[in-house]
């Protein structure tokens, strides 16, 4: 399998990756979902099946990370670009600093902890080097020197080729900087979370690969949540994501309102909205996506075949400016 046959498949979108050489497609598989902990349940064929349609879809870019079910997610990703013999074709991200233990993300940014999280990444892949490597979040009981020059010397070994951080400040960025070159940024971004819209624009603006995640927010965006609902105790969507609650539910619905009316007229589904919308702002290299089912994945491909209109856009926004209020 090569590049070339990847992009005969399907309609994709690649761009170039800041100024690391990629060149990403626009859709990033995200597989917090597929690694299985604090998610909807599939099976383990489902899952991998859904990381192949990826590849037939013409995805190229898979997001990942050893917090993601304990390494589950890797192990999934890494059998499965076994088997198809892709593993050269794939530009992987995974991460360290974060681990997942007994329910629970604990930060974990020491030098022997990331490079034991390393080790064992490059075992769940599968590979003996990873293509971008990236700071899971910033370990405040660590000093960034530790952090960061333990991943500078994990790029000097040629265990990984590139080095990133995600959930990191503009300063915190800045400080890492002084340790290690910086070529990726992946920070939360969505019609529904604009906050982190100025570092994105300053970091793309300094040569930065931009990968944002929390495109579908959580899966409110799909529009299959019309109801307030409670989830487990340890479902992300009741602790990572504060839109499936009040006060911010009931705003959210005011902009599926809007998001139903182009849909209606498209003839298309929500989650192609939300990931064309992101996708048309600029500075973003590619969208963080996650589908735990081949269907999913290629409904939300399908999205790359068309563009929002400029006055779908500017309806779209008025109703987010009102949700952000």
């Amino acid at each position: 399998m090569n590049q070339r046959k990847l992009k005969e498949r399907k309609i994709m979108r690649y761009k170039k990756f800041g100024k690391t050489g990629l060149e990403v497609s626009q859709i990033c598989l995200g597989t917090w979902g597929i690694g299985g902990a604090g998610w909807d349940a599939y099976s383990d064929e489902e899952r991998m099946d859904a990381i192949k349609a990826a590849l037939d879809c013409g995805i190229n870019f898979i997001d990942t990370a050893p917090a993601y079910n304990a390494g589950k997610a890797e192990q999934y990703i890494g059998e499965t670009l076994h088997h198809l013999g892709a593993r050269k074709d794939v530009v992987i991200a995974t991460k360290c600093g974060n681990k997942y233990v007994d329910g629970k993300y604990i930060r974990c940014g020491s030098e022997s902890l990331i490079r034991r999280q390393c080790e064992e990444s490059l075992k769940n892949l599968q590979t003996d080097y990873i293509d971008l490597y990236l700071v899971h979040w910033p370990d405040p009981n660590v000093s960034m020197e530790e952090t960061i020059g333990t991943v500078a010397q994990l790029k000097k070994e040629g265990k990984i080729l590139h080095a990133g951080v995600s959930n990191f400040t503009k300063e915190q960025i800045e400080e890492a900087s002084k340790y290690c070159e910086i070529e990726a940024y992946q920070p939360q971004y969505s019609m529904l979370d604009g906050d982190n819209e100025e570092t994105i624009r300053w970091a793309a603006d300094r040569g930065m690969g931009v990968m944002t995640y929390g495109t579908l927010g959580g899966g409110i965006l799909t529009g299959s949540y019309r109801k307030i609902q409670t989830f487990g105790e340890t479902d992300n969507r009741n602790r990572f994501y504060p839109y499936f609650r009040e006060p911010l539910f009931s705003k959210v619905m005011e902009l599926l309102k809007v998001m139903d009316a182009i849909a209606a007229e498209r003839n298309v589904p929500l989650a192609q909205i939300a990931v064309n919308w992101t996708l048309q702002q600029e500075f973003i290299s590619s969208c963080i996506t996650g589908a735990q089912s081949r269907r999913k994945v290629e409904e939300n491909c399908a999205g790359l075949n068309w563009n929002l209109m400029d006055e779908e856009i500017i309806c779209l926004n008025k109703a987010i400016k009102c949700y952000r209020q």
